[in-house]
């Protein structure tokens, strides 16, 4: 029987996991509230293809999406020589690199709960508001927003969560360097490489609690929101 031991750097990892999922949740609660807004309200007609782009994570292998950002933030590239200028280290194997791509493989599961609370507000309440001489900005941060916490702060649970248990993009991106890159996901797998199954079980239940604990407060602010709706 396997014995129950706790690596030294458990912690470490868990702490960079959630230090990683919580500024991925930041910078796509900053880019997805405005892009969710333009994806609902956009007519232009190539507003499908950036809908498709944004929703591919949810269907492409992370291996597959880890390799393209890689390529892309490569020193040689555009992305990556402007990054090394800027900051003189390459932006692959880094926090910054893994959040990155953090950002890339749960875009949709912010956006596409923003989107879904967006529409929702009722159309009667948008036209009258329309009707009283609020601008669409007005409008937007007056009502929507408001009418949309319990929505937005689903997607913001769910990148938070997905970004938890990554795997594929943050190998590809950042590999396993220990304090820097190596998050939870990562340190489980190599534990169980080793077959050191207590240091793995270790892993596999915080990620277990938090990724439940997270799920059980999405299915909460869900059921407040289909409230919201059905009171408008």
């Amino acid at each position: 029987m396997a014995e129950w031991s706790l690596p030294p750097e458990l912690w470490s990892a868990i702490f960079l996991t959630v230090r990683l999922a919580l500024v991925t949740s930041l910078v796509l609660l900053l880019v997805g509230i405005p892009l969710a807004n333009w994806l609902n309200n956009s007519r232009w007609r190539g507003i499908i293809f950036i809908e498709t782009l944004v929703s591919l994570p949810i269907v492409l292998p992370p291996t597959v999406i880890g390799f393209y950002l890689l390529m892309a933030m490569a020193p040689q590239q555009p992305v990556g020589a402007a990054w090394v200028s800027v900051f003189g280290h390459p932006l692959p194997f880094s926090f910054a690199g893994l959040v990155a791509g953090s950002v890339v493989y749960s875009l949709p599961f912010a956006v596409q709960p923003f989107q879904a609370a967006f529409r929702g507000v009722g159309r009667n309440m948008i036209d009258s508001a329309l009707a009283l001489g609020l601008t669409k900005r007005q409008l937007f941060w007056s009502i929507v927003m408001p009418l949309s916490k319990h929505g937005i702060l689903t997607g913001v649970s769910l990148s938070f969560a997905h970004t938890m248990g990554e795997f594929g993009v943050v190998l590809m991106l950042g590999g396993n360097i220990p304090g820097q890159t190596r998050v939870a996901s990562i340190a489980l797998y190599d534990e169980a490489q080793k077959l050191n199954y207590g240091a793995a079980h270790a892993y596999a239940l915080i990620l277990l609690i938090i990724s439940f604990a997270i799920l059980v407060g999405i299915a909460f602010l869900q059921r407040k929101q289909h409230a919201i709706l059905l009171s408008n």
